[in-house]
């Protein structure tokens, strides 16, 4: 049996590489076989196919049989997934312990230090990156809500109102709460009445006109993360912005037009 490039992509989807994929398949479809026989029915390197079996085996997909020559087993499929489902599961946890344990030690403050110290001896025209993915993104906008001190001005779209409600409401309050300036410019409609009834516990929320699919945030006039992409006709992992560290940047040129921008906007 061949299998379909529907499968393949559904397997890609669970985080098996291509040769992890043609290699299962192929064990599948023979139930038992030895690596030079894999190699040759999945048209995958013999140099490579012991190491991604290896991978495969530890994942949970694949049984190693001690015969000679050395064979490999095929695990009934529900089995298999229930198997590598755990073993994410188990490392994960394990992950995250790890971290918790080091972000309770001294480790964090010795990192911390070579953080400061190091950005310190950057060029400001260094001090900027591309984020990729809507998911990265909101990462480094929470990262930089979290660790504002004065202000955060955000405009967003109307579908980013519903994001930013949904993912950073919760950092929003607490940063309003230490004493930070919250403004948020979007254009509102019925659909928005509780995430707005909400935000203007704690932020002062006015409305946009138009909706110009336009996305950036000023934070403390010192971080900008613009967006380069219209939301409504990209899909979120090819959504891409700009980042940087900028007082000119932010406190110059963003700022200001924020400023200018804000005092005609009505109150939502």
């Amino acid at each position: 049996m061949v299998a379909t490039q529907q499968l393949l992509d559904s397997l890609k989807q669970i985080g098996l590489n291509l040769y992890e994929r043609k290699l299962w398949v192929a064990l599948l479809s023979r139930g038992s076989s030895s690596a030079g026989e894999l190699s040759s029915l999945a048209k995958v390197p013999h140099s490579r196919t012991y190491d991604v079996l290896e991978s495969l085996a530890d994942k949970g997909f694949v049984l190693l049989q001690n015969t000679k020559p050395l064979k490999y087993a095929a695990i009934q499929p529900g089995e298999a997934l229930d198997r590598a489902k755990k073993k994410i599961q188990d490392d994960a946890k394990v992950t995250i312990e790890r971290i918790s344990d080091m972000q309770g030690s001294g480790v964090v403050k010795e990192l911390e230090k070579l953080f400061k110290n190091g950005i310190e001896l950057v060029e400001p025209h260094e001090i900027t990156g591309s984020l990729r993915g809507r998911h990265m993104v909101h990462q480094q906008l929470e990262t930089l809500i979290k660790g504002s001190k004065k202000k955060v001005s955000i405009v967003t779209s109307s579908d980013g109102l519903h994001e930013l409600y949904s993912k950073h409401a919760e950092s929003l309050k607490k940063a309003s709460d230490r004493g930070v300036k919250v403004r948020i410019a979007a254009p509102i409609n019925k659909d928005h009445a509780r995430a707005v009834s909400d935000l203007k516990s704690y932020a002062e929320v006015r409305r946009l006109e138009k909706d110009s699919g336009g996305r950036f945030a000023v934070v403390d006039d010192n971080h900008v993360v613009l967006s380069l992409t219209d939301d409504k006709n990209t899909h979120p992992s090819q959504d891409l912005a700009l980042w940087t560290q900028s007082e000119h940047v932010a406190g110059s040129v963003l700022a200001p037009m924020f400023e200018s921008m804000w005092k005609g906007l009505p109150s939502a």
